[in-house]
């Protein structure tokens, strides 16, 4: 059953930092290299599901506004942008991960202003907005299974689901 959109609510980025962004995925930071993997620091991937593909996409503008949200239950997904250009996610906590028809969580819904200096990992099952960005178009490396987009793409429509669009407000900093 569909519900007409009723309103459009604004969201206020917070900065991506490893404490804020743990209860949806992973802060990839810069390291050392020849670092060894240290489980709480780096990325924790679950690629098992199928064969990894790591590959750059290209985005247009789309504006700083949504009114859906996906998340992948298979597999976890590493999002960064080339050239050092800032973006902008939207992200709800992975719930009912078995749940094919599960929605998100509103009341955990939260957006982020990512600087071109850090990249992230979402958890699997993580709800997604984004990347969005000011620029005309960005580039963005993504590394996921490679069937993700085929065969594990659970989409939310929030305006027919929920009568809700949403918008994130410039960063402040």
């Amino acid at each position: 059953m569909s519900t007409p959109v009723q309103g459009s609510r604004l969201l206020t980025p917070q900065l991506l930092t490893p404490e804020r962004f743990a209860p949806y995925g992973d802060v990839i930071l810069p390291a050392e290299d020849g670092d060894v993997y240290k489980p709480g620091k780096d990325a924790d991937l679950d690629l098992s599901q199928g064969r990894p593909r790591f590959y750059i996409m290209t985005l247009h503008s789309r504006g700083l506004s949504f009114d859906r949200i996906t998340r992948h239950r298979q597999t976890t997904q590493c999002l960064g942008s080339l050239e050092g250009k800032v973006w902008y996610l939207a992200v709800a906590e992975p719930k009912d991960l078995e749940d094919p028809e599960a929605v998100p969580d509103l009341e955990t819904l939260q957006a982020f202003y990512i600087p071109g200096d850090r990249a992230l990992k979402l958890h699997r099952g993580t709800w997604h907005a984004g990347p969005y960005f000011k620029e005309e178009s960005v580039s963005f490396y993504n590394l996921e299974l490679a069937d993700t987009n085929a065969t594990d793409h659970q989409t939310c429509v929030l305006s027919s689901r929920f009568g809700l669009s949403f918008e994130m407000a410039a960063f402040a900093g």
